[in-house]
């Protein structure tokens, strides 16, 4: 049955232009994306990079990523990257690949921990006038990441059940989460850098990061950000 959507602009699987193959600069321009989710997963080591750059620890862990991912990459083992596309039928009880719910779990656990703790961070600056926000890290950004991780394991996030019956609506919900956390992010850190580590100014920086959450969160329900309208199942579509 298809869900109920309030959002104000919706796809149509008959309206989608249909891809048998995926053009080869396609997959490649899918490449970076998934080196950079691989790169940012160890929270404190991305923490160090923001505070210190780059150091031989994070070069390492770069060259890890990179051989991984190209091979995955080469392979068609990473989401975009396929030589043809997996979905075409959103209604379809199709089995969920290994590899999408590895990437798309791994991307859930970063999303939700960068933006937790975030706020944590802001608000305890906000209360004690300390910043803790680099032992935060240290402390609660894998069992933050680890418990997505686990959900993901189990199924029971959008985009990597053990169905891909059900994509029309569950990308919605993953990339306009992403949207959010990747823009509030940068502007965030950029605050820090321009802002005053006072009373006030972290005032002004939680209230800024929380905005552009829920701003940016309510323009994905509605579907005015990209990937972000529903696909109504009934034809044949493409999902990335």
């Amino acid at each position: 049955m298809p869900q109920e959507t309030d959002a104000l602009y919706i796809d149509l699987d008959s309206a989608r232009t249909i891809r048998h193959r995926n053009k080869l600069y396609y997959r490649f321009l899918h490449w970076p994306i998934w080196i950079f989710v691989f790169f940012i997963a160890p929270g404190p080591l991305t923490f160090d990079l923001f505070e210190h750059g780059f150091d031989r620890r994070m070069v390492l862990w770069l060259g890890c990523v990179l051989a991984g991912t190209v091979i995955a990459g080469v392979r068609g083992r990473l989401p975009g990257c396929e030589p043809r596309p997996y979905i075409i039928r959103f209604t379809e009880d199709r089995p969920n690949p290994l590899y999408r719910r590895v990437c798309y779990t791994t991307a859930w656990g970063e999303v939700v921990a960068f933006a937790l703790l975030n706020i944590a961070g802001l608000v305890y600056a906000l209360v004690t006038g300390r910043w803790r926000l680099k032992q935060m890290y240290e402390v609660a950004y894998f069992p933050i990441a680890g418990t997505l991780w686990l959900l993901g394991a189990v199924g029971l996030l959008p985009r990597v059940r053990r169905s891909t019956q059900g994509e029309g609506h569950e990308r919605r919900y993953f990339y306009g989460s992403v949207w959010a956390v990747s823009i509030a992010q940068p502007i965030l850190w950029l605050l820090w850098k321009i802002v005053p580590a006072t009373r006030p100014g972290d005032a002004i920086k939680l209230a800024v990061f929380i905005g552009i959450l829920a701003i940016v969160g309510q323009l994905s329900r509605l579907g005015l950000l990209p990937r972000t309208r529903p696909i109504v199942p009934g034809e044949l579509a493409v999902s990335d």
